[in-house]
């Protein structure tokens, strides 16, 4: 796709993610009952009614393209124009009164991730970009640190209970030895601080595509490098991440596949 087929897919995708925001935050308020999914993973009237709004003004911005949602799935096929949905990505926050959620909308073209809009409502900031277009964060550009020593960098982790068991778990251990800082902002709040450049890099090993999809294309826009953690491109299948400026991304990679 061109940038200027990008554009109005753009335009929709902040346009839905407002609209998830009102609908979120008029729960966020009022409260909420908790249901739990066949996974036991929490799911609230919030989630839905915030992907039902979404894919309203998707579809009729984009009839062409296909949806897949965190909610009620694969609505077309995922070869093509694909949306990529988390209307509440981290409802266990939310449940929970800790505001760091987030609405999650990607487009993908021809299996290559191409759009992305990440809007954290109580947070108060909203970042997007699309292929060739640079990032964004409230309509002021953004790009990573220019950080190339695991000496002064900031690592942030999440999600990384699987990383526990696995071998490189003691390269994640001498990478934050050697680190300047370490933290575990998780969630959306690490990308955006990564993209931005207050964080130069950000490691997970138990994610869903739905849940990074459009955090990737930011962070890959403002400069930075974003595979999983094997170094690997992003398909519907990713489950880990490995986000951050490129020396650093480069220099964790080679440590975890020793």
């Amino acid at each position: 796709m061109t940038l200027a087929d990008l554009t109005p897919a753009l335009a929709a995708a902040r346009e839905a993610a407002a609209a998830a925001a009102e609908v979120i935050l008029h729960y966020w308020r009022k409260g909420v009952d908790v249901e739990l999914k066949s996974d036991d993973t929490p799911v609230t009237v919030a989630d839905r009614e915030a992907e039902l709004a979404i894919r309203r003004i998707l579809t009729a911005a984009l009839p062409e393209a296909a949806i897949y949602g965190e909610e009620f799935g694969l609505e077309g096929s995922r070869d093509g124009l694909l949306w990529l949905v988390d209307p509440l990505d981290g409802t266990k926050s939310f449940v929970r009164r800790t505001p760091f959620f987030s609405t999650q909308i990607a487009l993908m073209h021809a299996g290559e991730l191409v759009l992305g809009v990440s809007s954290a409502p109580v947070y108060g900031e909203t970042m997007w970009a699309h292929a060739g277009g640079g990032a964004w964060l409230d309509g002021e550009r953004v790009r990573v640190a220019p950080t190339t020593s695991m000496a002064q960098a900031s690592i942030s982790t999440g999600n990384v209970k699987t990383l526990t068991a696995d071998a490189r778990w003691a390269a994640l251990g001498q990478m934050i030895r050697d680190a300047n800082r370490i933290r575990g902002y998780g969630d959306f709040c690490h990308y955006h601080l990564l993209a931005r450049g207050s964080l130069d890099l950000v490691i997970e090993s138990d994610v869903n595509i739905l849940d990074v999809a459009a955090l990737a294309v930011i962070v890959r826009e403002a400069g930075g490098v974003f595979t999983d953690l094997d170094g690997a491109p992003l398909t519907l299948d990713t489950r880990s991440v490995l986000a951050g400026t490129p020396a650093l991304h480069a220099e964790a990679c080679e440590r975890l596949r020793r």
